[in-house]
């Protein structure tokens, strides 16, 4: 059995094993598994003189050795298809740190297309380590996932916001974007702009987090009576921005801008600088997801915080619970979106 610690409870010396706790308290390494399995079969005295032990050496039993021992894997596999785009690596970062600290360990799956042998074979994979599975269902091969995953398996899935209520009993998380993005744009309006122009990410899941920003975009200003524009294709990157904002700038008429993701504000930013178009004086930019970089822009960014790390952590605790009790879970959004004001909104002049 692998160890953390060190033994005699001091640094700079070898981690302590079960062997050195079983001599330090003149019993078998098996009485001491014994102590740490919880097996009823040890003496009182026997059990703490163990205990005594372990606390002195600082002993750490391996969370996979215990795993093991008790014949199955604490452990949950992620499936996503993507590692490096904000909302992705915060969810995984959020799962890995709610795992670490219940001693789950954590696999990550890329699923690279959303081909059913490709789909099956990952949920396969994933069936094998007997733990459970997350899948961060943002784009086509998450959502396959979902469709392909078997009857029976311990899943929870991280989703773009439905369109509609997703069937009872869905282990399912998400983040309000139409109501976060019907907030930002009635920000904007509220600046006295005529109306406000939207430069899209995909929806790769057609009624996902990308449509339902736009549908929130586009109630605010139907509400407010104000012109709807036709949303700016984009993507998911500066690139994309850039070539929007090249779009936009062309026109006198913009004075505002949201976007639908903090990286497509980025290069909108540089369009609108190298095109003489001040922002806040002239036009008014907004992001989406709060990126870490997105505080570090001149002028710093107003954007919408989603929290995909408290996503994360939700999706492990009710994977988590389903796996230790077998609780039923219910779908539901996760921490309310939350508008960040900094300096690329402004009021409309003139």
């Amino acid at each position: 059995m692998s160890v953390s610690g060190h033994a005699g409870g001091t640094g700079g010396r070898r981690a302590a094993s079960i062997r050195d706790v079983a001599s330090a308290a003149g019993v078998s390494h098996q009485t001491v598994s014994r102590v740490i399995n919880g097996h009823p079969s040890v003496r009182a005295s026997t059990r703490a003189r163990v205990e005594a032990a372990i606390a002195d050496l600082g002993f750490r039993r391996s969370a996979t050795a215990h795993a093991l021992a008790r014949g199955r894997s604490e452990s949950v596999t992620v499936l996503t298809p993507n590692t490096v785009h904000h909302g992705y690596a915060a969810a995984l970062q959020g799962i890995e740190e709610a795992a670490r600290a219940a001693s789950y360990m954590v696999g990550i799956s890329v699923l690279d297309s959303d081909r059913e042998p490709v789909v099956r074979e990952a949920l396969a994979r994933a069936a094998g380590t007997g733990g459970g599975v997350i899948v961060i269902a943002y784009d086509r091969p998450g959502v396959r996932a979902l469709e392909l995953a078997p009857a029976g398996m311990p899943l929870v899935a991280a989703v773009e916001t439905p369109a509609e209520p997703p069937p009872a009993g869905s282990p399912w998380v998400w983040t309000d974007d139409r109501e976060a993005a019907r907030e930002v744009t009635r920000h904007l309006l509220g600046l006295g702009h005529r109306t406000v122009h939207y430069v899209a990410i995909p929806s790769t899941t057609r009624t996902g987090g990308g449509a339902q920003r736009a549908a929130g975009w586009r109630a605010a200003l139907t509400a407010a009576g104000a012109p709807v524009p036709e949303p700016v294709a984009g993507g998911w990157g500066p690139a994309e921005g850039y070539t929007a904002g090249r779009e936009l700038a062309r026109d006198p008429a913009v004075t505002a801008v949201l976007c639908g993701n903090d990286a497509l504000a980025l290069g909108l930013l540089r369009a609108f600088a190298e095109a003489g178009r001040d922002v806040p004086g002239e036009v008014s930019v907004a992001g989406f997801d709060d990126a870490p970089h997105a505080a570090f822009l001149t002028p710093s960014l107003t954007t919408v915080r989603l929290d995909f790390a408290g996503l994360g952590r939700a999706c492990f605790a009710l994977l988590h619970g389903l796996l230790q009790q077998g609780e039923p879970v219910a779908p539901h959004p996760v921490a309310a979106p939350r508008l960040i004001l900094r300096e690329s909104t402004g009021p409309r002049r003139g």
